[in-house]
């Protein structure tokens, strides 16, 4: 690594040092209670992933350059500097080991957003090229493609003319002026292409306008996940174009946590102009269908099913009770986990940990939290409403051997759908 690229890094590390994270740092007082809600120190016990410990890179370039204290010692000779070594030994906390759950700043007794912080340390990682080879990889095929897994409209194509041979409907592609917008997760499109079927016949029941666009049908910010504010802008720009092109006046968000807390709450930050629509999650529009009298179901399912709330959607976005509504129309044997909504354990694949190879021993590691939630209610078959979510439970119920089928809430609605 060249010492132009550590200066970009530390560069970065300075942008992103504002009046927040100067507060944030200056008001700790290292109690270590958010290890306590991280479930990758929880799993291992290395105090190396208490949440704090792995700003040390951005708390150091704060402290010697921002504060008087620390010139002070910098100029005494007696303050640590950022190098690259240093750089490439963190690479692993702030990547592998994180997945910006949230569940720390929630718990933090002063208020300090970590996880907040920790999206700001990885702008200056990317920037010195510390990043992991799966994040980069993704980013650049997001760029060149934009789709974080390289998929292209004519792989949509083909899953859409399944839904409609399969449905007898049609699927609305580049109709302008229609109530929504909807956009999906490769990883939907993928590995769970009931998810399009399922919506289709969910719109055509409850009379819906809506539209996919050839222009921007993926949601996915690979931008966030690594940390670089320019590729993140790029992607949200693209999704804001497709939307003012066809004149609609909402966009969903598909069954992925991180990609609605991307467009929704980051998205008008990045690009610096407010939206000429609503973000909604596709649970919200669907609880709001519910409530209008536009959802009609029947019969409900009579095994014991229990729910995951995805970080991003519930501890970060408040969306808590809608996904419990909707569990009301189709479940009749419903039981919480022990902690759940704001306080729900991460799957541990979020924050791109699903998209970093390097970091499967330690995501199957933090798995174990959720494991121990599941093992306590006994449930018959899992719910949630995350894409990422359910590919990590699926494969994390399977390495250890527990015989419990993952489903997604969207479609299980749409098995219950009064016929017409």
């Amino acid at each position: 690594m060249t010492e132009l690229s550590l200066e970009r890094g530390l560069q970065a590390f300075r942008d992103e040092i504002d009046a927040p994270v100067a507060a944030f740092f200056s008001s700790c007082v290292h109690c270590g209670v958010c290890a306590q809600a991280c479930p990758f120190y929880l799993e291992t016990g290395d105090p190396k992933y208490t949440p704090i410990l792995k700003l040390e890179p951005l708390r150091l370039v704060w402290e010697r350059e921002f504060t008087l204290w620390g010139r002070l010692k910098g100029l005494l000779g007696l303050s640590r500097r950022v190098t690259d070594e240093m750089l490439a030994e963190w690479e692993e906390l702030l990547y592998d080991s994180c997945s910006m759950c949230g569940r720390c700043s929630l718990v933090c007794p002063v208020g300090n957003d970590i996880q907040y912080m920790v999206r700001k340390a990885r702008e200056g990682m990317v920037a010195s090229g510390h990043a992991p080879e799966g994040l980069m990889g993704a980013s650049i095929r997001a760029v060149r493609t934009g789709s974080p897994m390289g998929l292209q409209w004519k792989t949509l194509e083909v899953q859409i003319k399944h839904v409609e041979t399969s449905t007898g409907l049609t699927v609305p592609i580049d109709v302008p002026d229609v109530d929504y917008l909807v956009l999906l997760s490769s990883m939907e499109i993928i590995n769970f292409p009931e998810y399009l079927e399922a919506i289709t016949k969910i719109f055509d029941h409850a009379e819906v306008s809506w539209t996919l666009s050839t222009e921007c049908f993926e949601a996915t910010n690979a931008g966030i996940q690594i940390g670089s504010k320019d590729i993140a802008a790029l992607l949200v720009e693209r999704v804001v174009k497709a939307a003012e092109t066809l004149r609609v006046k909402n966009v969903i968000s598909p069954e992925c946590g991180h990609a609605y807390t991307a467009v929704r709450w980051e998205g008008p930050n990045l690009i610096g102009q407010s939206y000429p629509f609503r973000v909604f999650h596709i649970i919200e529009v669907l609880d709001d269908l519910r409530a209008a009298g536009r959802i009609r179901t029947e019969g409900k399912e009579d095994d014991r099913l229990s729910l995951h709330d995805p970080c991003n959607l519930a501890r970060k976005s408040g969306v808590i009770q809608q996904q419990r509504n909707l569990m009301d129309l189709v479940a009749s044997n419903f039981v919480e986990l022990k902690e759940h909504g704001r306080y729900q354990w991460c799957c541990g694949a979020g924050g791109g940990v699903s998209s970093n190879e390097r970091a499967e021993d330690l995501k199957r590691s933090a798995f174990k939290r959720k494991k121990a939630q599941i093992e306590e209610v006994e449930p018959e078959r899992m719910v949630t409403m995350c894409a990422t979510c359910r590919t990590q439970l699926e494969e994390g119920l399977e390495e250890f051997n527990m015989d419990i089928p993952v489903v997604g809430l969207t479609e299980m609605l749409a098995e219950h759908l009064v016929d017409k």
